[in-house]
């Protein structure tokens, strides 16, 4: 009896002590996940708080999408923020985009007629200034050849415009607002413009009828002329859309334009003739020789000029093709001829 009271005595030690040890080890266990867990999650809150730039040795690119230009596909940004848009400012404007530079040259000047409050770009100097103004893209019109386009492309990604939309501003817009990823901005835009040409086309049609159009600009450094054909990227506007008829030499012009002296003016049988110097202003100093050729003999004879239908356009917004000078030239159109 005593032997089985002392087994049974002994078997329950035992069972003590392994349940003891039992604990202890899980326990221990327990203990030690709780520290791996704590110095876990301090790493996971440490590598959560940093830069991202510190968590990876190369940083996330910009995401980016890929559009044609004339010469091939490029990379640009999906959403650019800092756009120069070389001789295109004004589709840029027309969108709601303010470009980070205007483009200018010394001879012509620049787009005054958009009132642009940015930094000037000179086309005729390195391109390397444009580094300083950081553009994540740039965009350029006809005027860029592909070694051109290769030097631009070294500042920033380039799209050069296809050289089949170059001769219609409502196809630039579109081409600039899809590459840009805002189509619904040139919808809008091409909706409120195409209103206004089609009002503005029936007036002028009431007015004028068949009378012939001759748009003239006055060289100032040799006083000679340029006829601009229907052809003219800048004014061939006010014939195929504005519907003015244009003379005929005009109309069967293939070039843009032609180089003609004063004594040729008589011969264009022009019913209206609108002029405008190729540089300056019609009050600028250094124009002021050349503009007396205007008020000549030769000129004083003109069927158009004793009608009063000589106008003296600003030739800021009337060398551009672009859709907000088209539309600042039909709004002079209307003011000058619809009484």
């Amino acid at each position: 009896m005593i032997k089985w009271v002392r087994r049974f005595i002994w078997t329950a030690v035992l069972i003590l002590a392994l349940t003891a040890l039992a604990a202890c080890g899980t326990d221990n266990n327990a203990a030690d996940n709780g520290v791996v867990q704590s110095a876990n999650t301090g790493a996971d809150a440490a590598v959560s708080s940093m830069p991202a730039d510190a968590v990876s040795s190369t940083p996330a690119e910009a995401p980016t999408r890929t559009v044609a230009g004339e010469f091939g596909d490029v990379e640009i940004p999906v959403n650019p923020q800092r756009i120069a848009g070389i001789y295109v400012e004004d589709y840029l404007k027309a969108l709601g985009i303010t470009p980070v530079v205007q483009w200018y040259h010394p001879s012509w000047g620049k787009q005054d007629y958009l009132n642009l409050d940015v930094p000037e770009f000179d086309v005729s100097g390195s391109i390397e200034a444009l580094l300083e103004k950081d553009p994540d893209l740039i965009i350029l019109d006809g005027g860029a050849d592909a070694a051109k386009v290769e030097q631009y492309s070294k500042i920033a990604p380039t799209y050069r415009l296809p050289e089949r939309v170059l001769q219609d501003s409502r196809q630039m817009l579109t081409a600039i607002a899809d590459a840009l990823g805002v189509p619904e901005k040139a919808e809008v835009a091409l909706a409120e413009y195409d209103q206004k040409v089609a009002d503005g086309k029936a007036k002028l049609q009431q007015a004028l009828g068949q009378e012939k159009v001759a748009v003239i600009r006055l060289n100032v450094a040799d006083k000679t002329f340029a006829l601009f054909g229907v052809k003219n990227r800048y004014t061939g506007v006010i014939y195929d859309q504005f519907g003015l008829t244009p003379i005929p030499m005009a109309a069967e012009m293939t070039d843009y334009q032609a180089i003609i002296s004063e004594e040729v003016i008589p011969e264009l049988e022009a019913d209206h003739i609108i002029v405008f110097p190729d540089h300056g202003g019609w009050d600028t100093a250094e124009n002021q020789e050349a503009i007396q050729v205007l008020g000549g003999p030769l000129w004083k004879n003109l069927p158009a000029v004793k009608k009063g239908n000589i106008y003296k356009m600003e030739r800021s917004h009337w060398q551009s093709g672009a859709i907000t000078a088209n539309s600042m030239k039909l709004d002079d159109l209307l003011e000058a001829m619809v009484k």
